[in-house]
């Protein structure tokens, strides 16, 4: 199946920890966390769940319990949305704080589309480039095409919001739908311009405002949180035969009026006003707001409170066409994935420096999360230099007078674009310039005040117990709870790993026919991010695994889909056949040696159904590792491409 981990067994494993469905309230989730509303947290849960394998780690804020997990919380979010039993949720007779509801309503609502909305905008971002250096596109077709695309989903934002929120308030989607698609009605809009001329409209005696709802982001979320009371109010009064048809015309005819007469024009004046106030702010005094926004947001990414500011971001590109908040943050965000290169770069521990390095890698994104909390914050101080970097990025960009022009859905390194603009040239030049001071301020704190690095519990415990811990490891890989393997390491074996010339030269053979990947494009963040060490990965064209060369067998497992070789220079070898094929329990595997046999280069290890794993589901990519590569010099001949049994693909010296 191709899946990094068992979402299911975690997202159990969650639910289990934090007291089971008698005492969950309710979830929902972001973009990096699953977001739990508990009657009470459980003494030791956040410590448990902590430690449960694809948790970076918890947070507790905002009245939920925040299980930070990455970019694959959407799968584990839909797995606990699989097992728990909506009807068996337990109802809060405590009353949430208001601050508290905001946050997990913006949450809810945000998170699912924030991708979409991003998507978007890195699209007009790459328009407004592309404009820049080459004005004549703007004239163009495909330009035409590509323009609309990129606005869809802000000009059907309402739409969006629609769907979000009638999950998260409960109520009828299709309803949510009709009424929120009145909003953006053409007709509307229509309407709207004549009240802006200065006609009178009115409903029924009651004057409509000029507001129009596209892009909007409080109006149809109000709109949905009234339709959910108001729905379950008219089911309940109308019979049940006539339910059906009369609830959505009676939700439709008074929800619709009531948002054009008196929600819209309030929420959108109370959006319009916080953002009247961040401009004040920025207008008087430039510095103090970017050094606010570009040091303090990721203190507040760490809270999971950062879905409040949305509507104000929006409301401003409503009103402006531009706004500066973003291109502020973007310097946040650049500070802690410029401290995790730091880190990675300054560390010595190789698993510490693949966690870093993956952690600044996701920074690019936009998503800072796995760096604060896999790298940064842990080590403390490297979180505060990214912090001051922001501060100082932010407050050199506010010199330049520098806005964003589309917007970001996740600001970052990629979307600096969006400060581009022909009337203010000097936008993007100061965002470019606030990036580089950022990073340059970073890494020079990070490498001056320095960092205390964790200690390497997995290298120890790898180096104690060879490639028979590597073969269980890969099973940990798929976050499955694979046997262990037959045996440990014989005494022989250990002594000849101690006493060899790790210098000499060995030439490791392909084990099998196939298509050879970079190791990081295999869909395992383990084996990709090079946390078992490092290697190729090959796509299997054949069924037999043979061996690279001369070794002997350290470790084999029961389920059959991996075995483990120690070489005579020492060299521990991994060849791990497909991704989370522990599922299958040994089902179409064949292991041919036992541990402590001696092999020769091209002695069958493992046979293998390959149709038979594919059709089960099973992504059929075998990782072929050295695990312990950080003591070697490690010469790669193929990176891509075909490639037969026997031929040579690495060396090692």
């Amino acid at each position: 199946m191709g899946k990094i981990r068992d979402y299911f067994k975690l997202a159990s494993e969650i639910l289990n920890e934090t007291g089971g469905e008698t005492n969950l309230i309710g979830f929902t989730r972001c973009a990096t966390r699953l977001r739990l509303v508990l009657k009470e947290v459980p003494a030791g849960a956040v410590e448990k769940v902590k430690q449960l394998p694809g948790v970076i780690t918890v947070v507790l804020s905002g009245g939920q319990f925040q299980v930070v997990i990455g970019t694959h919380v959407a799968d584990v979010y839909d797995a606990l949305a699989a097992i728990v039993d909506p009807d068996k949720l337990q109802n809060s007779s405590e009353k949430r704080r208001f601050f508290d509801t905001v946050i997990a309503t913006m949450s809810a609502v945000f998170a699912p589309i924030i991708y979409v909305l991003a998507a978007a905008g890195i699209l007009q971002g790459i328009l407004i480039t592309v404009n820049w250096f080459l004005p004549s596109f703007q004239q163009t077709g495909a330009f035409s095409v590509l323009n609309f695309i990129s606005w869809t989903p802000f000009a059907f934002l309402p739409v969006f919001i629609a769907v979000t929120a009638s999950k998260f308030f409960k109520c009828n989607m299709f309803i949510a739908l009709f009424c929120c698609c009145a909003l953006i009605n053409p007709d509307w809009a229509v309407i709207a311009a004549q009240i802006a001329k200065g006609d009178a409209v009115t409903f029924f005696s009651l004057p409509l405002a000029e507001t129009v709802y596209t892009s909007s982001v409080l109006p149809p979320l109000f709109l949905v949180l009234g339709l959910a009371y108001l729905e379950r109010f008219v089911e309940r009064a109308l019979p049940q035969v006539i339910a059906p048809l009369f609830t959505p015309l009676i939700c439709a005819v008074i929800m619709v009026p009531l948002t054009l007469v008196l929600i819209g024009p309030v929420t959108s004046g109370l959006a319009n006003g916080i953002a009247w106030g961040y401009n004040w702010l920025f207008d008087t005094a430039p510095a103090l707001a970017a050094a606010v926004i570009g040091g303090v947001w990721q203190v507040i990414v760490i809270f999971g409170v950062h879905w409040g500011i949305t509507p104000v971001v929006m409301a401003n590109f409503d009103l402006h066409g531009r706004d500066s908040f973003q291109a502020f943050q973007t310097m946040a965000v650049v500070g802690q994935m410029a401290a995790a290169f730091a880190c990675a770069l300054k560390a010595r521990q190789r698993g510490f420096k693949t966690v870093a390095y993956s952690a600044g890698l996701t920074g690019v994104f936009g998503i800072t999360e796995p760096a604060i909390y896999g790298v940064t914050l842990k080590l403390k101080k490297p979180f505060i230099c990214g912090c001051i970097g922001g501060a100082v990025g932010a407050i050199v960009t506010s010199l330049f007078g520098s806005y964003y022009y589309a917007y970001a859905g996740l600001p970052g390194l990629l979307t600096i674009v969006n400060a581009i603009s022909p009337e203010n040239p000097m936008s993007f030049i100061g965002e470019v310039t606030g990036v580089l001071v950022t990073m340059a301020v970073t890494f020079i704190l990070v490498f001056l005040v320095g960092f205390k690095e964790p200690e390497a519990k997995a290298d120890e415990t790898r180096a104690a117990s060879g490639p028979a811990s590597s073969a269980a490891a890969s099973n940990t890989a798929s976050q499955n709870a694979a046997a262990p393997p037959q045996a440990a390491v014989s005494a022989t074996a250990t002594l000849e790993r101690a006493s060899a010339n790790v210098t000499s030269a060995l030439t490791l053979m392909s084990p099998v026919a196939g298509k050879a990947l970079p190791l990081n494009e295999v869909s395992d963040e383990i084996f990709s991010g090079g946390l078992l060490g490092d290697g190729i990965a090959i796509v299997p064209e054949e069924e037999t695994i043979v061996a690279p060369c001369d070794a002997e067998v350290a470790s084999t497992v029961d389920s059959h889909h991996a075995v483990g070789l120690l070489c005579a220079n020492g060299a521990e070898l991994l060849i791990h056949v497909g991704l989370d094929t522990v599922k299958l329990g040994g089902q179409h595997f064949s292991t041919l040696v036992s541990v402590g046999d001696k092999v020769t280069a091209g002695t069958p290890l493992i046979r293998f159904q390959r149709q038979d794993i594919i059709a089960a589901g099973y992504d059929i990519t075998t990782p072929f590792l050295v695990i312990n590569g950080e003591d070697y010099q490690l010469t790669k001949y193929i990176h891509n491409g075909p490639i037969v049994s026997g031929a040579p693909v690495m060396a090692l010296s």
